[in-house]
């Protein structure tokens, strides 16, 4: 993991138990006799993140509705350190740190978990986009009741699917980095086909229970879309575009292999003038950051001195 997270080492639980006392019932030995949760029960899982959100981000009210994607917070949190680096290379080395920097969460969610980390950690502001309606009302509803988030965080409907910016991003405004968790499947039923693996090697296989709820949820709009990862990248990479000059750094997270070689493909297409792959890893898990740029170093570097402190 990235050395600014601080979510690298084994989990303390009798800390995060004393945060959040309402994990403690989910907390057991694990085969070695450490303290750990069952990460096949998708209860743990959100008492597991709500602890994370209060102990390390301030965030005293955290829910998402049932079903709803309850992600890995680590990962998250790995995202936004490199999208952080990534910013820096462009004001000194220094990370710009406070509300001067604006960034939009294509896809937010109703865990609002990118707003949350990157808003507590580094002081950014956020936008975000949410083609859901019932995430967008529960994410809204969050940051209403958190007043650690009062102020950081504009949440917006896309009202149509097939659009990522038109409608989101308002003439003239500005975006130091965009960041999106795009849909991984093709379709529903690769979805399924996924949960399903993802439930064995979590040891479904070894319950009674024939199809699990996922561990970590998530909706049709969060899990697939027409062209699973690559079309929707394609998509983002096209309308990335009209924005080349409101917009320093666009980037998404990339699960697949031959998505990467597609994405240097589409951004050769549109003429970026910088990619850059950002290798990222969790344990066994592996992905990346693919990022672009329409500006060239000298024009990144006077966003930087125009727009950060």
């Amino acid at each position: 993991m990235h050395p600014r997270n601080p979510h690298a080492a084994r989990y303390n639980f009798p800390e995060l138990v004393q945060t959040s006392p309402e994990l403690a019932a989910f907390v057991v030995p694990n085969p070695a006799g450490d303290s750990s949760i069952d990460f096949a029960n998708p209860a743990a899982v959100k008492a597991l993140n709500r602890a994370l959100l209060k102990q390390y981000y301030g965030v005293a009210h955290w829910d998402v509705p049932a079903g709803y994607l309850c992600p890995p917070i680590p990962g998250r949190a790995d995202y936004l350190h490199y999208a952080a680096d990534l910013l820096a290379a462009d004001h000194a080395g220094g990370i710009p740190r406070d509300k001067s920097v604006q960034v939009l969460d294509v896809g937010v969610g109703a865990n609002c978990v990118y707003p949350i980390i990157g808003s507590q950690v580094y002081g950014w502001r956020f936008v975000g986009s949410e083609v859901d309606t019932i995430a967008l009302r529960a994410a809204k509803s969050m940051v209403a009741v958190n007043p650690t988030l009062a102020g950081r965080v504009d949440l917006r409907l896309q009202s149509n699917k097939e659009d990522i910016f038109p409608g989101i991003v308002k003439p003239r405004e500005e975006f130091d980095l965009v960041i999106c968790n795009p849909p991984f499947h093709t379709s529903a039923a690769d979805a399924a086909t996924g949960s399903r693996r993802k439930g064995r090697n979590l040891g479904y296989a070894k319950t009674k229970t024939s199809e699990p709820l996922l561990n970590f949820g998530g909706q049709n709009t969060e899990l697939w879309c027409e062209g699973g990862e690559e079309g929707f990248l394609k998509r983002m990479v096209a309308q990335s575009v009209p924005l080349a000059s409101q917009v320093l750094w666009f980037s998404s997270l990339i699960s697949k292999k031959e998505t990467l070689r597609s994405a240097h493909y589409f951004l050769g297409q549109v003429g970026a003038t910088e990619v850059k792959v950002l290798d990222m890893s969790q344990g066994q898990k592996v992905s990346r950051i693919v990022a672009w740029t329409f500006q060239d170093e000298a024009q990144r570097q006077a966003w930087a001195q125009r727009r950060w402190k």
